[in-house]
């Protein structure tokens, strides 16, 4: 194994490394410290293990958003509206995740309602 390869396997240990209490607060110090991609790395295997619990799901989701990880990001908001529909952040980054993968029309519904659950009606 070359250096890259053992530094890398290194890195994955101690990303999936402890409770998923002390994942979840890594992951949380990623995201805060604006390391998206890595934050996504830790807190997927924090969603996985607890798929019942929203605030996971929701900075897994906003980080990959944030790290480019659009499709990714959308496939686990359309999961966290599967299971919490009335989840108006949820609703609000799924639209602008399609937005900003240029799909305006399939946004809108979901911005709409987002609006609407945040009492932004227009006039």
């Amino acid at each position: 194994m070359d250096a890259q390869q053992d530094y890398l396997k290194q890195q994955q240990v101690y990303l999936e490394h402890g409770s998923a209490a002390e994942r979840w607060d890594r992951g949380r110090l990623f995201f805060d410290a604006k390391e998206y991609a890595t934050a996504a790395r830790v807190l997927h295997g924090v969603a996985a293990e607890a798929p019942e619990l929203l605030a996971p799901r929701l900075l897994l989701a906003r980080a990959y958003y944030h790290s480019a990880q659009l499709s990714r990001a959308e496939g686990e908001l359309r999961a966290i509206l599967e299971r919490w529909p009335v989840e108006d952040y949820a609703q609000l980054m799924l639209g602008r995740t399609l937005e900003r993968q240029g799909r305006a029309a399939d946004a809108a519904p979901y911005l709409r309602i987002a609006a609407a659950m945040a009492g932004e009606f227009p006039e």
